[in-house]
């Protein structure tokens, strides 16, 4: 796993960590360029690290994890910075669309 630094926050903004298996950072970025988002740290979503949007700023990290026994997947931690209002709606979002690609 590479070291992604939390995405800054402003006064009044908060974080929230979450991580999603069974999708890849290149469709993590993806999902939150759909959610209004821009890729700050690369032109490809496969490359990204760092997506922000209005109102919020997210980092992507991912790693293998064994699951059980000889089944290992792609693990994406998101680390999400806004306000809590924006992070209500946005992280609900990100979660559904997330959920939906191992479908």
């Amino acid at each position: 796993m590479t070291d992604v630094a939390p995405p800054p926050i402003e006064e009044g903004w908060v974080r929230e960590e979450r991580a999603y298996r069974g999708i890849s950072r290149r469709l993590a970025a993806h999902y939150l360029r759909n959610l209004g988002g821009e890729l700050v740290d690369a032109d490809e979503p496969a490359e990204a690290t760092r997506v922000d949007g209005d109102g919020w700023r997210t980092t992507l990290r991912a790693e293998k994890v064994n699951v059980a026994g000889s089944i290992i997947l792609t693990e994406v931690t998101v680390s999400f910075a806004g306000a809590p209002a924006v992070l209500a709606e946005l992280i609900p979002s990100f979660k559904q669309k997330a959920m939906r690609a191992g479908g």
